[in-house]
């Protein structure tokens, strides 16, 4: 296990000093001035979601388990360069853990494309942060079936199957251009359609 992995698993108790709910915002701040108990908590809020994203593109545990370590190490070095008005917390760390995903896609030579629903549920967690989970993947799958065929197929083959928008326009013979109005398009209706 490497030192990463070892300091946040021993360190996944917030201290009783600090508040017990704080935002992510102000996690990600902490985690900026170096506060390694920050970054404990944010990877017992998101580590289980960004170990199931990073399965789902790479189709490996121990690939995944990389891409999960290797995002929050950059976290850690780049918290001070989350800005609150370009996405919220959630969406940069699964940004993060979505790039280191696809860039080891890239180097290991992976197939791609597999059903999305083979992936094994990340092991150990409550029963109603499971339910929670559960509950959250239903609503976005629900919400990419009301998506044009054509933004659900982008979105899809770029997230779940990590393709970059060059390759999906060269995959589906259209402009780069038309790709990134396709996911432009379907990521705010996706906003709209599932609730925070």
């Amino acid at each position: 296990m490497s030192e990463l992995a070892v300091h946040l698993a021993g360190s996944s108790r917030v201290e009783e000093s600090r508040p017990a709910s704080r935002s992510d915002e102000d996690v990600l701040a902490a985690i900026a001035g170096g506060d390694d108990q920050g970054l404990a908590e944010l990877y017992d809020r998101y580590g289980r979601l960004a170990y199931g994203l990073a399965y789902r593109v790479l189709r490996d545990q121990a690939l995944a388990e990389d891409a999960v370590q290797d995002a929050f190490l950059a976290i850690w070095r780049s918290a001070d360069g989350y800005r609150r008005e370009r996405a919220k917390p959630s969406t940069w760390i699964l940004t993060l853990v979505h790039r280191r995903a696809v860039d080891l896609v890239r180097r290991e030579d992976r197939r791609r494309g597999d059903r999305l629903d083979e992936a094994p549920e990340a092991t150990a967690g409550s029963v109603p942060e499971e339910a929670d989970l559960r509950e959250k993947r239903t609503a976005v799958q629900a919400a990419l079936r009301e998506l044009p065929q054509d933004q659900r197929q982008a979105l899809e083959l770029a997230y779940y199957g990590g393709f970059t928008q060059s390759e999906l326009a060269e995959r589906l013979g259209v402009p780069l251009g038309t790709i990134k109005s396709r996911m432009f398009a379907g990521l705010t209706r996706l906003r709209e359609l599932v609730p925070e």
